[in-house]
């Protein structure tokens, strides 16, 4: 089974109905990876859905609530320490935000080899996971 990171943005697209086609896409994404129960995110990933939701998105609490209640039903990595440590060499490395160095040591810890991102760079290796556009047009070179 090969798991994917799934990142805030694709999280978000699945409740922003300003596109409704990359909603769908996004929502369509997410849903696979439920069934297949291949996804992965984590609290921090979970904290910046809800920070974007309840300000960007204008979402009710309810409505934020219950879609994390959905999101835990995806494997959950809890920032630790340790991660934080990661996240920061990460960031030196690669020379990256420091968010998306957090979300890439989440997705290394959990043993993703894939992360769904538009925030780095499309098919680039970063220690032992490979970012993946799955939004992008396929039309497009990303």
């Amino acid at each position: 089974m090969k798991k994917v990171f799934l990142d805030t943005n694709l999280i978000i697209y699945a409740n922003d109905a300003r596109d409704a086609q990359i909603q769908a896409r996004a929502i369509d994404l997410i849903t696979a990876t439920m069934r297949e129960g291949t996804g992965v995110i984590s609290t921090q990933v979970m904290q910046e859905y809800a920070v974007v939701a309840g300000g960007k998105l204008r979402q009710d609490p309810d409505t934020i609530v219950r879609q994390l209640l959905l999101l835990e039903t995806l494997e959950v990595v809890e920032s630790t320490p340790a991660l934080i440590r990661r996240a920061l060499e990460l960031q030196f490395r690669y020379q990256i935000d420091y968010w998306d160095a957090g979300i890439l040591a989440a997705a290394e810890y959990a043993r993703c080899h894939v992360l769904w991102s538009e925030d780095l760079n499309p098919g680039q290796l970063y220690a032992t996971v490979r970012v993946e556009n799955p939004l992008a047009d396929p039309g497009k070179k990303t």
